[in-house]
């Protein structure tokens, strides 16, 4: 009795360590490597929508003091990791609000930036954009703050299809991704030439009629210019995406993006 009674206490003593440092490694590996991120707007459409669940690339720029856990981070600037380049999805925290953002690199540090109509100007070239059909989604509420899309064809009763114009937009370089136009002659359609300062970067949403982002003072609560070392890291793939207010909702899953690529 006394060796069952032991094998039995040794059993379940070998089953809580090796939980135990499964959470570690999993622990690390969160901190060191990825860290998840939920879509919580819609600024992002079509490219993301609300209720994506992906993980974030830490190391694909190196470490900074707003992506590293430990006392050897930087105060300023980064350690390892290379540049960001234009057509990257990054997630970054917000310089002056504290909070963590997701958009797109269109900017540089050295180019400059404009919107001329609804279009995107970089160092002085329109940025071509061709037609790409009509992203369509019902008017709805969305995800746990339960927002309402806004839609090109209002005026759109609840329930119905909610439409928006969507283009391709080719960056220098070659690189592409869509983006929706909902109001011809938004405010932020037609803006100043920007000019990137050395160690900065100009985001943009793919959603363009409903993002706040560089486009914006920060002194009047925008985004302006991110700051380098504000960066956190790299939206590779979206690993799970739900509809509904919680994850529980089965019902709302969305299968056809789970482990989709982020162009």
């Amino acid at each position: 009795m006394a060796d069952t009674t032991t094998k039995t206490e040794g059993g379940i003593w070998e089953t809580v360590k090796t939980v135990f440092w499964a959470l570690v490694i999993a622990g690390i590996f969160r901190t060191l490597f990825f860290q998840p991120f939920w879509i919580p707007s819609g600024s992002m459409k079509d490219t993301l929508l609300i209720g994506d669940f992906l993980f974030v690339n830490k190391m694909a720029y190196g470490y900074s003091q707003h992506s590293c856990p430990f006392s050897l981070c930087p105060i300023s600037g980064r350690i390892l990791g290379s540049d960001p380049e234009r057509g990257d999805v990054v997630v970054f925290r917000h310089p002056t609000r504290g909070v963590d953002f997701i958009k797109r690199v269109v900017g540089l540090p050295g180019d400059t930036v404009q919107m001329r109509s609804g279009t995107l100007w970089l160092n002085g070239q329109e940025v071509p954009q061709t037609p790409n059909g009509v992203f369509t989604e019902p008017k709805l509420p969305q995800g746990p703050q339960q927002l309402m899309p806004r839609c090109a064809n209002e005026p759109v009763p609840q329930g119905a299809v909610c439409e928006k114009p969507r283009f391709t937009e080719t960056l220098p370089g070659g690189r592409t991704h869509d983006v929706l136009d909902i109001v011809p002659g938004w405010i932020a359609d037609d803006t100043p030439v920007f000019t990137v300062p050395a160690g900065t970067y100009f985001f943009m949403g793919d959603n363009r009629d409903n993002s706040e982002d560089s486009r914006f003072d920060p002194a009047t609560g925008g985004l302006g210019f991110v700051p380098a070392e504000y960066l956190i890291g790299r939206a590779d793939r979206i690993m799970f995406s739900s509809a509904g207010r919680s994850l529980l909702y089965f019902w709302t899953w969305r299968s056809d993006r789970f482990f989709k690529a982020v162009h």
